[in-house]
């Protein structure tokens, strides 16, 4: 029966990498303890700011055996989103880089539910479950940790050794048993950059984030205005954050991605300085048209670079 499994798990593991996944791991189902207990003192906290939905569903998150009927593994993949270019204006607002291509929640499903079609049709006729790609209660990063695919680094984040931690993560939770990975050593050590380098102080100690602080919740999931106490403290950042990951010495290497869904939108790279504080409606949804940045929607980005023009104002005064 082992040998079944593990020829299963290879047949899957060959497929998830011919649809252009970066890697794959496996792990039981089970109620996550250890990773509830630090989840309910990260809840209550407030670390979570206005994301009240992160308290939503506390006993699925930490137990998918309640979220799916019959579960017997969570099937984790990685994908690597890491660009081989950049903004071509030094001086214009920054977007994180995993919003340079195409929104990665219909790229990942999309690849999902082919992989689960195949899992189903040619080797477990029986098969039932649910996949998702950061759309529902599962503590993905756990689950990828657990099946060996890496470990969460200090500045909370999955790091995988060869691919670092710009990467997607997906999941199937499926009812077939299929044998599990082995988890892999924090191998941060001694290193701080991640919390020496966040301008804000979100990473307050090391693996905790407090939202609040985080430039990413800030210019995404905040609602209303940010608040002045950041001001002159988002190093030019109108959308997301990468500095904890561009500091980390395992994305030192980081090769570029081979998915031609997340190839950089040249229209946004080449957005100028200029382009970006005169950015209109029109321009907005034309050049954001399949970019997570449609998150923020144009009244968020708006406010997001009003935010950064009145620093660059106050500067400006101050010199």
């Amino acid at each position: 029966m082992d040998l079944i499994k593990h020829t299963y798990a290879q047949r899957i593991r060959e497929e998830a990498l011919r649809l252009g996944f970066s890697d794959i791991g496996f792990a039981e189902v089970e109620h996550l303890k250890s990773d509830e207990a630090h989840l309910k003192s990260w809840l209550d906290q407030a670390h979570h700011a206005g994301m009240g939905y992160m308290a939503n569903h506390f006993d699925k998150r930490v137990n998918p055996a309640l979220l799916v009927d019959g579960a017997k593994t969570v099937v984790s993949v990685l994908m690597n989103y890491y660009p081989k270019t950049g903004q071509t204006d030094p001086s214009a607002p920054k977007i994180a880089r995993y919003a340079y291509g195409k929104d990665y929640h219909f790229v990942i499903k999309e690849k999902l539910q082919i992989l689960f079609d195949f899992i189903k049709k040619t080797i477990y006729p029986e098969l039932d479950g649910r996949f998702f790609t950061d759309s529902a209660p599962v503590l993905d990063r756990a689950w990828a940790k657990k099946s060996g695919l890496g470990w969460i680094g200090k500045n909370t984040n999955l790091i995988h050794k060869k691919l670092g931690s710009f990467v997607f993560i997906g999941e199937l939770i499926i009812n077939l048993e299929l044998p599990a990975g082995e988890p892999v050593k924090d191998a941060c050590g001694g290193c701080k950059r991640c919390l020496e380098a966040c301008p804000t102080g979100a990473l307050k100690a090391p693996y905790q984030l407090d939202a609040n602080k985080c430039t990413s919740y800030l210019t995404i999931e905040h609602k209303g205005d940010i608040p002045e106490e950041f001001s002159g403290k988002l190093e030019n950042w109108v959308f997301g954050c990468d500095i904890c990951q561009e500091v980390c010495p395992w994305n030192w290497k980081a090769r570029p991605t081979q998915e031609d869904a997340f190839q950089p939108n040249p229209d946004l790279l080449s957005l100028s300085y200029d382009n970006w504080f005169q950015l209109d409606e029109e321009t907005y949804r034309e050049t954001f048209r399949k970019s997570a940045v449609k998150r923020a929607k144009y009244a968020g980005l708006k406010r997001n670079l009003e935010f950064l023009q009145k620093t660059i104002d106050d500067r400006s005064d101050n010199e």
